[in-house]
């Protein structure tokens, strides 16, 4: 009877594994270039920002690095859009698989992220690589990437979670959620430093890096690039210190309340698909 949990972990294991390579090899299917586009589509992304934003608008030019600074924050909404998506669509796309076979919900959704996760791990290297021919001095800041990983992927899962219990009803939260996402970029600092939304309102500024996404990805800008990026933990006062752990509250709340309302809902997902 003791074998029987390790048992099922494992088969739990090998599921998972199978589903992200599935997913993986699924994604770049039929494409000609293949496994490049998990490189191409931000670069290509980021060469049109940099051009209408730097050269046209005359943005970021007093940001050292700006076009490691802009990469970074393309890659990393990159992958919060992705693995927000596809993890939203994980149930719904794999009906058949919940009619045939009793499993875990969840693995589904962990699969579609973790496969968004390797597509996300290319990239940074591609940013890494991109940092280093740029100029970019390596720091010992750089071990704290990693943990800023780690709080984006809790974040992304936890919506994943939350959008996909909600999709297999109500299949209009994928329109939603895309119109939702496009608002979210303009209003993440990603495209445009924090300290020129500060010249124009100081409060608006605090507000937008509470935003759990733009606190990760200008603390990764921070460890990452220049220390002279400005954070929630630079930017926002001691008098009122508890705000800067309010991103990572939220990230901490949105997994918890969506995983258990996941749970609660995936009892039925087979019937309802």
């Amino acid at each position: 009877m003791k074998k029987m949990p390790n048992v099922f972990y494992r088969k739990n294991r090998i599921l998972l594994k199978e589903l992200v390579k599935t997913d993986f090899k699924l994604r770049y299917q039929g494409s000609a270039l293949g496994y490049m586009w998990a490189v191409l589509k931000p670069m290509m992304m980021f060469a049109i920002l940099y051009l209408v934003f730097v050269n046209f608008l005359r943005i970021g030019g007093d940001i050292p690095h700006f076009a490691v600074y802009l990469l970074a924050g393309i890659v990393f909404w990159n992958f919060f859009v992705e693995s927000t998506s596809q993890g939203m669509q994980a149930i719904v796309t794999r009906g058949d698989l919940l009619r045939k076979v009793n499993f875990p919900k969840y693995i589904l959704v962990v699969s579609a992220t973790v496969s968004a996760l390797i597509n996300f791990s290319i990239n940074l290297g591609v940013v890494i690589v991109f940092a280093l021919i740029n100029g970019v001095i390596p720091m010992w800041s750089w071990l704290m990437v990693p943990i800023l990983i780690i709080e984006l992927y809790a974040l992304s899962l936890g919506l994943a979670f939350l959008l996909g219990a909600i999709n297999v009803r109500f299949r209009d939260i994928s329109s939603i959620w895309d119109v939702v996402t496009q608002g979210m970029f303009y209003a993440t600092p990603i495209i445009y430093p924090v300290a020129m939304v500060a010249d124009t309102s100081v409060v608006i500024a605090k507000v937008l890096l509470l935003n759990p996404v733009a606190q990760i990805i200008q603390d990764v800008r921070y460890c990452l690039i220049t220390h002279e990026t400005v954070t929630v933990w630079n930017f926002v006062g001691d008098s009122i210190a508890v705000f800067k752990f309010i991103p990572i509250a939220l990230t901490a709340i949105v997994l918890i309340l969506a995983s258990a309302y996941f749970r609660k809902k995936s009892k039925r997902f087979a019937e309802e698909i």
